[in-house]
């Protein structure tokens, strides 16, 4: 069985003011300072980034951004783009995560933008896919990531896998309370990483690291964790305490 290193990363969404900003990221620096086998991450808010990226300089925790544009600078209002994030010190960053798709309404050709123009300034993406629960109610839930997949992942060349992070995310899931089973996510997962093999190499497709997204928190990580093709969690509110983020990344 092929060993990929596991990435936790929280997603702070639109919480957060520097001083709570700040005060969690020392309070996570300090409590994950010996955890070295596995990769965490933490997406502030735009507003907060430069200051978390000043307490997490040195430390083992990525700074991300939730999203990027695909422009180094321009009349884009509103959009910030992959240099201004990289001098904060980000390393990651989120893109087409479902609330940018259906709140939004951010195309799979958009996403493709932002995800090739964090690829070109050396951002590492959390690519995102996930379907709705309608769409799993009309069992089109592998149809809706082939496409998504595909039409996100149009014109990419990956030559290492390190250099990009697929997430599923049902958005049934996200925020409700609702968890996939452990099963469903395995299922979905070994499904996302045969797209993956025929969209890149088979080589590349069995190292790229696939995370789970859907109300995750520190009562469901383990078994979710313990799924062949489940290589980290892409966090939500359980990621906003730190005893709490702490649990999920210390996962057993």
């Amino acid at each position: 069985m092929i060993s990929r290193r596991p990435l936790i990363a929280g997603n702070w969404k639109m919480y957060t003011t520097i001083p709570e900003a700040t005060s969690l990221a020392a309070s996570l620096a300090d409590k994950l300072s010996g955890v070295m086998d596995r990769d965490i991450a933490v997406a502030p808010p735009f507003t907060v980034l430069s200051a978390v990226g000043k307490v997490l300089s040195g430390s083992n925790i990525w700074l991300s951004a939730q999203n990027v544009c695909w422009e180094e600078k321009g009349a884009y209002t509103g959009e910030i783009s992959p240099v201004m994030l990289k001098e904060t010190g980000c390393r990651v960053v989120i893109v087409g995560h479902s609330e940018r798709r259906h709140i939004f309404h951010e195309s799979n050709a958009l996403i493709n933008k932002r995800l090739m123009g964090a690829l070109q300034y050396g951002l590492v993406p959390i690519f995102c896919i996930g379907e709705t629960l309608a769409e799993r109610e009309k069992n089109l839930t592998f149809t809706v990531l082939e496409k998504q997949a595909q039409e996100g992942l149009s014109g990419v060349a990956l030559s290492d896998p390190a250099g990009l992070v697929v997430a599923y995310e049902p958005v049934w899931a996200i925020g409700t309370g609702k968890t996939a089973t452990e099963k469903q996510a395995e299922e979905v997962h070994a499904f996302v990483r045969g797209l993956l093999d025929r969209l890149f190499t088979k080589d590349i497709a069995s190292h790229i690291r696939i995370l789970y997204g859907g109300s995750v928190n520190p009562k469901n990580v383990d078994v979710l964790m313990a799924q062949e093709n489940v290589d980290g969690v892409l966090v939500g509110g359980a990621s906003l305490t730190a005893e709490s983020f702490v649990r999920i990344v210390r996962y057993q």
